[in-house]
């Protein structure tokens, strides 16, 4: 981008699953092969509507699998990672990673420039007279 120092690139965070919800959704599928609907819901703390809409977006990026079936009479869905998801959620925390150490690599210059810095010369205050 243009606002970007020169010689540094942006941090690749994706934009598909930078929103915290889409974010949260696809760190609980990293941790299971598939999951229920009810599961991911439940885990991820959010309403059947938002969830929905979550793997909708998900699902047309190309990082979740929805599959539906029933148990018994009863319909349910099932979601999981797709490979591009689970690459997109590892180059994300990477992206994330980064941040996090040029910002500790800044603050470590700064301190070292300030501890190395010489020291002010010492103003003369004038002393108070006894009276």
């Amino acid at each position: 981008m243009k606002d970007d120092p020169p010689g540094r690139e942006r941090a690749a965070l994706d934009e598909a699953i930078h929103h915290p919800t889409r974010l949260a959704v696809v760190a609980f599928l990293s941790a299971c092969d598939e999951a229920d609907f009810a599961a991911v819901r439940d885990g991820c703390q959010v309403s059947d509507s938002v969830l929905s809409k979550t793997a909708s977006a998900l699902e047309a990026a190309g990082y979740l699998h929805v599959r539906k079936g029933h148990v018994g009479k009863r319909p349910r869905t099932w979601l999981s990672l797709t490979p591009a998801g689970e690459q997109a959620l590892a180059g994300h925390i990477a992206a994330l990673q980064n941040i996090v150490t040029t910002a500790r690599s800044a603050a470590t210059t700064a301190r070292e420039a300030e501890e190395s810095a010489e020291p002010a010369e010492p103003t003369a205050r004038p002393v108070p007279s006894p009276e």
